[in-house]
């Protein structure tokens, strides 16, 4: 290759990465400011708010359970409803062994796998049958909730006329490989959804949820047809906020901050599959997932040693790591952990070859789908 044809090709790639780190900081900053939080709920709030069951999808989650149920109990739901999903680790023994002493825990035993299902989705469906409350609250069995954070879920669907409020919890991360990947979800959100934008109506694609905390009215998930209108999906979450933005559905997006919290993935291992399971179903495609990991490997990665030849690359790599610590900053996180942004495109690419290689099938909690 000339060198007039390598010189074009920096330029363009320079264009491109800078164009991507422009964009999120512009977005990131609208919302610094107008991305809602959930907020404890004071004297000033709503006088009578809906009714809450608090449902909770459970497959070998014996190790969990003792550090998230008890957050769930203290929280003012009608009825805590927990699905042991076919776990064989005494998920269900240790559930039915504490609903005994508390009168509020209610246990239920999955039924067998339908064709056509996931296995979350066909828990939540059936968790959804049997609940009681006017609002179904739907949450991941790592999740853990601080005093007043249903209440404040309560008082964000009464006070916005939600069809389903969505929360990001803040991400607990303990491990070196932790920290390099779990933190890109809240990057990816709050660098390419504008908040103002989620809450118009249209278009029905700026939306987005999060399954670890999906809160609906029991009127619009009966109307929009529950679990079984996205039975198959696996970013069933998005899908579902999608879809119901598209019906003219009222979608709210928060972040949990001090009042939810989740360790998603204990170690780097973990969460290479769980990412895995989900990134190409979110690219779209195999050629737009490895376009956007180039391009990130590019813009927050191989601009540091760039840097070197051309002046121009420091700019990009320097905003490339403030643009971490400001997303870091909206979601409740150490603003120091951004150092590690250069490493997270490469931490990425075991996710991205994962993905690939099973080709829009996953492996997750032991079952298969293709």
């Amino acid at each position: 290759m000339s060198a007039h044809l390598v010189g074009v090709a920096l330029d363009l790639a320079w264009w491109a990465a800078a164009a991507l780190v422009g964009v999120g900081w512009l977005v990131a900053l609208v919302n610094a400011v107008a991305f809602p939080s959930l907020a404890r709920v004071g004297r000033a709030g709503p006088e009578r708010l809906p009714s809450a069951s608090l449902l909770v999808p459970a497959r070998n989650e014996r190790a969990t359970l003792p550090s998230t149920l008890p957050s769930w109990l203290a929280q003012d739901a009608l009825e805590v409803v927990v699905l042991d999903d076919g776990s064989s680790d005494g998920t269900g023994a240790y559930l039915e062994d504490l609903a005994a002493a508390e009168p509020r825990l209610r246990v239920l035993h999955g039924a067998a796998l339908p064709a056509g299902w996931s296995g979350k989705n066909w828990a939540c469906a059936q968790l959804a049958q049997a609940a009681r409350g006017e609002l179904l609250v739907f949450t991941d069995a790592d999740v853990a909730w601080s005093p007043g954070a249903l209440a404040a879920v309560r008082a964000g669907i009464a006070r916005e006329g939600a069809d389903l409020l969505t929360c990001w919890p803040r991400q607990r991360c303990l491990t070196l490989g932790e920290r390099l990947l779990v933190p890109l979800v809240d990057m990816l959100l709050l660098t390419t959804l504008p908040a103002p934008l989620a809450r118009l109506r249209w278009p029905p694609s700026a939306t987005g949820a999060n399954g670890q905390l999906m809160a609906w009215s029991r009127e619009a998930y009966e109307r929009f047809g529950g679990h079984a209108a996205v039975r198959a999906e696996v970013l069933e979450d998005v899908r579902s906020a999608q879809r119901l933005k598209r019906q003219g559905g009222r979608v709210v997006l928060t972040l949990g901050r001090e009042l939810v919290s989740t360790r998603m993935y204990a170690g780097y291992r973990a969460a290479v599959d769980g990412f895995g399971k989900n990134v190409l179903a979110a690219a779209g495609s195999p050629a737009a997932l490895l376009a956007v990991w180039l391009l990130n490997l590019l813009t927050y990665s191989a601009a540091w040693p760039l840097a070197l030849l051309e002046p121009r690359w420091l700019p990009v790599a320097v905003a490339g790591v403030g643009l971490r610590a400001l997303t870091n900053a909206v979601a409740g996180r150490p603003a120091l952990e951004a150092l590690l942004q250069p490493l997270g495109p490469l931490a990425l690419g075991p996710v991205v070859m994962r993905a690939l290689r099973w080709r829009g099938g996953y492996e997750w909690r032991g079952r298969r789908y293709a």
